[in-house]
């Protein structure tokens, strides 16, 4: 399993500050999928065309089979991660970003001004989560079912079929 890791922030990039959310990420996604999914780390600005070609290199070229980003998913005039996701999606999944906003609303009710979402591009699934450290975990657990069984579509396979009944793969496995 590949999964390209983009770490979206203007700061962090020129090494201002050390990012915290990415490898979060890659500690979540490793005790997921287990030690042998292999992260293509990324970590940029907050420039949307860059975005957009990262996403798609990791898609097209690198073939990962899911993108996770972390950050610019706000409203400040340099977030920018939604609009470049949706630039490479062939099919949006708004609901990732609605679940987030809701489970999270109750905690913090700024949750509101994220804008993140989800979607495909071929056989890649592409989630944009928020920049918080703290946040990444947190929203990858509410999220990890939707991400199991969208996986297993995209590779063709039955999310609802049992692994030694099919005899195929388990959705974390390659």
């Amino acid at each position: 399993m590949k999964v390209g890791r983009i770490t979206l922030s203007d700061r962090a990039s020129a090494r201002i500050y050390k990012d915290r959310s990415g490898p979060r990420i890659d500690h979540v996604l490793r005790e997921v999928f287990g030690s042998e999914v292999q992260i293509e780390p990324v970590m940029l600005p907050d420039d949307q065309q860059r975005i957009s070609e990262t996403l798609r290199e990791l898609a097209d070229v690198r073939g990962c089979d899911l993108i996770v980003t972390t950050g610019g998913t706000g409203i400040g005039p340099r977030d920018v991660t939604p609009e470049a996701t949706r630039a490479v999606l062939e099919k949006e999944l708004p609901g990732f970003g609605e679940i987030l906003r809701v489970t999270a609303f109750e905690k913090v009710p700024t949750t509101i001004l994220s804008r993140a979402t989800a979607g495909v591009r071929g056989h890649c699934l592409i989630v944009n989560l928020p920049g918080k450290p703290e946040a990444v975990a947190e929203c990858l657990a509410i999220l990890m079912p939707a991400i199991h069984e969208g996986l297993a579509y995209l590779r063709d396979e039955d999310p609802h079929a049992l692994p030694s009944a099919g005899g195929g793969s388990s959705p974390g496995s390659k």
